[in-house]
């Protein structure tokens, strides 16, 4: 539970994360070593060389004070010089110690001076340009003396090779690896777009890939979407099939009332009309969004199409809006249905619908407003069930239902993987009916 905290700051992607995962640890190794190695290993390796070194030179410098003049102790030292394998001069009257500038690598430089400025009271300046020459100043009583010999008594030889080398093989072997880790994440990739695609309602190629833990992943999913393309279309079947067969006895009952007087006939007529009513509205929830294939449309232009039909019809509906652009990947004849079955309701339950469009990168929404009496918020989930009639609700006196209305809208909106909300408009106060779909 304390490292809940984190889980904001973590990559949502899978691939992030097990980019995050391959990189943390070797990051980590390549900071433990490096440390490691600085403080442990040259951090005392180079202490001990720079000791042996300030004893040298100590040995020079004590040599030289038992004479008189530059000349005098230059002659002194000179067997001494060649034993040590070391160069020495005095500087003259005007010239200035030459320390130059170090290398931007040398990172172990500081600490080869410090420990000579500690060792070394005399010393005045410390010159490192290179790596093969190392010149040291001291101040003497003759006069400031230059100290010449190899920079590697002072230090290991390219102290920073090992962490280039560790760095170089870390990018190499996490480059090789990340590649890796992509052909292994690319199957899931395609299996979650796969997913994503048929929960919208579209069905894209796919085969499985990858380890034996994804093929098998792969091939469950392939199953299930199998499954369930069999059980909607065993449901759309089932229903034509019923509806489509009680049309007989209808019909016969239809040429049987025309026998009969008109007085008699007529309540059983009415019976019979709200039957084929009803054989209509489970042949239009059978087919519910299995019609056509999704394709790209404009929504714009369909809207447009669909509130000119309601207007030709005698309809009081208007497209007040339209925001954003582009296609979305919709079933136009599931979709219009959709669209058609909240205009009905809207101008059935009241007297005008508006109908609004907003088209984002990663949404579409259609609004249907209208100014009947609405649906109160407790009953809102009941609405979308198939079967129900929300008297109390709804203006009856108005037209007859079956309860499929909201039902097939909401089918269609959950097959192109969107959801239907009802809220209260603020512009009619009646009812609000969004289709929501994710692009």
């Amino acid at each position: 539970m304390s490292a809940l905290w984190l889980k904001h700051y973590m990559p949502r992607s899978l691939y992030a994360r097990a980019a995050l995962i391959l990189v943390l640890p070797v990051v980590v190794v390549l900071l433990v070593v490096g440390v490691a190695f600085l403080q442990k290993h040259l951090e005392d390796v180079t202490a001990q060389m720079t000791r042996a070194a300030s004893r040298e030179v100590m040995l020079i410098t004590e040599v030289m004070e038992e004479t008189e003049t530059q000349q005098q102790a230059m002659a002194a030292v000179r067997l001494d010089l060649q034993a040590l394998e070391m160069k020495a001069r005095f500087l003259g009257i005007n010239d200035e110690p030459m320390v130059g500038h170090r290398r931007w690598y040398d990172f172990i430089a500081p600490q080869v001076e410090a420990d000579l400025r500690a060792l070394l009271p005399d010393l005045i300046a410390v010159a490192l340009p290179s790596g093969q020459e190392a010149r040291l100043y001291l101040q003497t009583d003759l006069g400031i003396l230059q100290l010449t010999f190899d920079r590697r008594r002072l230090s290991p030889v390219a102290p920073h090779q090992l962490i280039v080398t560790m760095v170089f093989f870390a990018v190499v072997m996490t480059t090789i690896s990340f590649l890796y880790m992509r052909n292994q994440l690319r199957p899931i990739t395609r299996l979650a777009e796969a997913a994503q695609a048929f929960g919208r309602g579209r069905v894209v190629p796919y085969s499985p890939g990858g380890a034996i833990e994804v093929r098998a992943a792969g091939s469950a999913f392939l199953d299930m979407r199998a499954r369930i393309e069999r059980q909607m279309e065993q449901r759309t079947m089932m229903l034509s099939g019923v509806s489509h067969d009680l049309r007989t006895p209808l019909t016969r009952l239809k040429l049987g009332l025309s026998m009969l007087p008109e007085d008699e006939a007529a309540p059983l007529q009415q019976d019979v009309d709200e039957m084929q009513l009803l054989l209509d509205a489970f042949l239009e929830f059978s087919r519910g969004a299995a019609e056509g294939a999704p394709e790209s449309v404009d929504p714009k232009v369909l809207l447009e199409q669909i509130v000119k039909d309601a207007r030709r019809a005698g309809h009081e509906v208007d497209l007040i809006s339209v925001e954003g652009e582009g296609t979305v990947m919709l079933r136009p004849t599931a979709m219009r249905r959709a669209v058609e079955n909240l205009i009905g309701n809207a101008v059935r339950y009241g007297n005008r619908a508006d109908v609004s469009l907003s088209t984002t990168p990663k949404s579409l929404r259609i609004r249907v407003e209208d100014d009947g009496p609405g649906i109160p918020p407790e009953q809102r989930s009941e609405a979308v069930k198939p079967f129900a009639r929300l008297d109390p609700a709804r203006n009856q006196n108005q037209g007859t239902g079956v309860g499929l209305g909201l039902a097939i809208v909401s089918d269609i909106a959950r097959a192109h993987g969107g959801v239907v909300r009802l809220s209260k408009s603020e512009r009619l106060g009646g009812l609000c009916a969004d289709i929501i779909i994710g692009r």
